[in-house]
């Protein structure tokens, strides 16, 4: 075989010097050349061949069919073939020869489909390679080729599966492919075509192997069904805006990235098996949840008519949609699920209040209570959905959810609340409360605030703490549950379940931090509130065990998370004033319920000893739980709440050692350093301007205040009978002023010391409270007095927080006697 160089003429008319030998030193490298090409290995210069000296004359294809012949005659040539191939393409790359390295792919993809054999196997692994580098490569047209390249090969079915052989780099480039943003239109549209192309290849070449599994990972299909979406909605978009497209012929299929993106979805799943469906839809939902939320929640508006349990299923489907969705919802989507929801949910609150009051007896009513129950299906779901909804967002979002179901729930006496609640009367309303705190515990589960003002703003905490959400026990119970999520941030809870007299608090393992100022500054505006909560709330006539175990929790969380000095003294008072209510027994509570009081406060206190760790305290409340084990274990948590315990008759014959004095405390905690002063001062709830609207019994009469107002300008129904005989002892006593002055030093100075030692929250609190009822009293004289007279066209009336317009028939007014002839 000759070997022929060429070598141009002006080299050979040079002027050179002779060597030793007497030539040239051209001459002598071109000898040397000649030499050495003889010497390699014949498969290098068998490709070497098929180059041409100009690369627009293309591929040679004499040499090419002896190189094909030589490969296809000795296969295990093949991987050396490629090798070499590789790595004058990489060169030809690196150097933007792109007229050769045409030719190197034209000359690979001729050989693959030549070559079927065991050993195109380390072939394939070169094949890739090359294919990979045009992928990485900058230029489009690269790009282009090596897409074709890989679907040609992606045809082919290869006689044994590859184990080793994976597709991961080559779905990512073609998913990125499928998303190009070229400035050119034209060249982008040809890159997502062939990247659409690709991920084709990959799907076919990727199922007709053994290990078909593989493209069914979540990694892999959360990439390419993304990016065939991506480029259908991308032309309906542009469609929507132009009009609608003439049907477009064979040849556009091809061009048009939508049908090539949809004609590839269609065959993605019509070759996912029912295991590896999910993997596929999954990713549709996670692109397009907006839209398939949106169409459910219509499809939930036109059947609200529907029977429940066909409402109830569509909530169930909307629940699984709302899974894959919640972590990438934005604003208006997530308010417009809440909004919709929650307006099924009074509807369905509004017909169960319905038949309620219009069930019958007989058949009737059973067919009322099975609506009932179907209507109590369509509700939990509805709260299952708002919940898990609600606990996947992020928690700037989950913030803006809590404001707006609070702003949902109905509250009495104002009209802050946006749900129309008119047609739902008092049993209604009660049920839609506790729907929507329910809904409300499940959006707070799991939400951790840095502080405690992220967590409860005022705008949030004063409804919550409102006075029309303690009007039955179980909205007490979702209130409170609801303030603990949003509290234990270091999940404390868990550990304080169920009330009972813990021997070592140590033992719990209690996590906590320094108290933040932003915290402190909390309880300085909202402790009083705090408290006054507590209190009332251990007050109610129809709590039950769960209530003072949260009421127990809510004391021990607070002493956790937000309790300084000065707090742990507030607590405290509060503790000992409950005491005294329940010995005192104004509000007439049966004996189980001061019981109870008896055993949230040993509770309570036995844990806030240990915590602040002062040895003289923590004897107190030992010895005072001590005694009671043994003389009266009714005011135990362990014993009072058991089912069968025996209560007392009465309280007022205990002795005082079952008691915790106030003396005895504030000398403990004075000797540690502690400001014992307010101790003194007995714990007074704060008075709020809701009080004066809710019906319930008014927070004032227990503050003991009392105004002088002449019984003629009070109506008769609000007159107090108060009348005693006339003797001439009470007359006596009338007269005699001795012991007056006396009276009047103690009175000033108990009004000193108060100044002096009660927190400014307090005095402000009793002064408002003064003045509320003093404005309460000149209310109602100047409603008398100044009273319009009845109209037949109607007076305004306040009826449970409503406006109403009441008209008086003529014939049933009362006019003075002149008026009448």
């Amino acid at each position: 075989m000759k070997d022929y160089v060429q070598v141009p003429a002006a080299e050979l008319e040079k002027p050179y010097e002779l060597t030793s030998t007497g030539e040239s030193p051209t001459l002598l490298c071109l000898r040397v050349c000649c030499c050495c090409s003889a010497l390699r290995p014949r498969y290098k210069r068998l490709v070497d061949n098929i180059f041409p000296e100009d690369p627009k004359d293309g591929l040679v294809k004499a040499d090419m069919e002896k190189l094909t012949f030589y490969a296809v005659s000795a296969p295990e040539k093949l991987d050396r073939i490629g090798s070499y191939l590789a790595e004058r393409l990489s060169r030809d790359v690196v150097r933007h020869r792109t007229g050769y390295v045409l030719i190197a792919m034209e000359a690979l993809d001729q050989l693959l489909m030549a070559c079927h054999s065991q050993s195109i196997k380390p072939f394939v692994e070169s094949f890739l390679h090359m294919v990979a580098k045009l992928l990485e490569s900058g230029e489009p047209k690269l790009q282009v080729l090596g897409t074709n390249s890989f679907v040609k090969f992606a045809n082919i079915e290869e006689d044994t599966p590859s184990y080793h052989r994976r597709y991961d780099f080559f779905v990512s480039r073609f998913s990125a492919m499928c998303h190009s943003y070229h400035s050119d239109p034209e060249i982008r549209t040809e890159i997502r075509i062939a990247g659409i192309r690709g991920i084709q290849g990959v799907v076919r070449k990727t199922v007709n192997d053994e290990l078909r599994a593989t493209i069914w990972e979540p990694q892999h299909m959360d990439k390419i069904v993304p990016s065939l979406l991506f480029n259908m909605q991308k032309i309906e978009e542009a469609d929507s805006r132009i009009g609608p497209p003439p049907s477009p012929s064979a040849a556009d299929k091809e061009e048009n990235p939508a049908v090539l993106a949809e004609n590839c979805f269609r065959e993605l799943l019509g070759r996912a098996s029912f295991g590896n469906m999910n993997n596929a839809v999954r990713p549709v939902f996670a692109q397009y949840s907006h839209h398939v939320i949106q169409e459910i929640l219509g499809h939930l508006d036109a059947c609200k008519k529907d029977s429940p349990r066909v409402r109830a299923g569509i909530i169930q489907v909307l629940l699984e949609a709302v899974a894959i969705a919640a972590k990438g919802s934005i604003g208006p989507t997530v308010l417009e699920v809440f909004n919709t929801l929650l307006k099924h949910l009074r509807f369905s609150v509004e017909l169960e209040a319905n038949d309620l009051q219009g069930g019958s007896t007989g058949n009737a009513n059973l067919n009322t209570s099975s609506k009932d129950s179907d209507e109590k299906i369509v509700q939990n779901a509805i709260i299952q959905t708002i919940g898990f909804f609600g606990s996947n967002l992020p928690d700037y979002q989950r913030s803006e959810i809590m404001m707006f179901i609070m702003g949902k729930v109905p509250v009495f006496g104002t009209s802050t609340h946006t749900l129309d609640i008119s047609q739902l009367g008092d049993l209604g309303t009660r049920r839609i409360q506790i729907m929507l705190l329910r809904s409300l515990l499940m959006v707070t589960s799991g939400y951790k605030a840095k502080t405690i003002v992220t967590a409860l703003p005022g705008s949030f905490l004063d409804p919550l703490l409102s006075p029309s959400l303690m009007e039955d026990y179980e909205l007490r119970q979702l209130v409170l549950e609801v303030m603990h999520n949003l509290m234990d941030r270091h999940d404390n809870r868990a550990k304080l379940r169920g009330i009972r007299i813990i021997p070592d608090v140590a033992d719990l393992k209690i996590k906590r931090e320094k108290i933040c100022r932003q915290d402190t500054s909390f309880m300085k505006k909202n402790g009083q509130q705090l408290y006054r909560h507590i209190y009332l709330g251990c007050k109610e006539e129809d709590n039950v065990h769960k209530n003072y175990e949260l009421l127990y929790t809510s004391l021990a969380l607070i002493t956790i998370e937000l309790a300084n000095e000065e707090v742990v003294i507030d607590l405290i008072r509060l503790a000992i004033a409950l005491q005294d209510s329940a010995i005192i027994n104004e509000d007439n509570l049966p004996m189980f319920h001061r019981c109870g009081i008896m055993a949230l406060v040993a509770a309570y206190l036995n844990f806030v000893s240990q915590m602040i760790a002062v040895p003289a305290f923590c004897q107190h409340v030992s010895k005072v739980i001590e005694i009671r084990t043994m003389e009266a274990p009714y005011f135990l948590p362990e014993h009072i709440f058991r089912d069968k315990c025996m209560l007392p008759k009465s309280l007022e014959k205990h002795d005082k050692n079952l008691y915790f004095l106030t003396n005895k405390i504030a000398e403990s905690l004075g000797g540690s350093g502690y400001s014992v002063e307010r101790l003194s001062v007995p714990y007074v709830p704060q008075v709020t301007d809701e009080d004066r609207l809710s019906r319930r019994k008014s927070i004032v009469d227990t503050v003991s205040i009392q105004v002088d107002i002449l019984p003629n300008s009070i109506p008769s129904d609000d007159v107090v009978s108060n009348t005693e005989e006339i003797t001439f002892e009470a007359l006596k006593k009338a007269i005699d002023t001795s012991g007056m002055e006396e009276q009047e030093k103690e009175k000033r100075r108990l009004v000193i010391e108060k100044f002096q030692k009660a927190p400014f929250e307090e005095i402000a609190a009793q002064c408002e409270s003064k003045a509320n009822l003093l404005h309460d009293r000149l209310a109602q004289i100047l409603e008398l007095t100044i009273r319009p007279p009845p109209s037949p066209s109607g007076t305004l009336t306040i009826t449970s927080g409503h406006a109403q317009y009441q008209s008086v028939p003529v014939y049933e007014m009362k006019f003075p006697d002149l008026c009448v002839y």
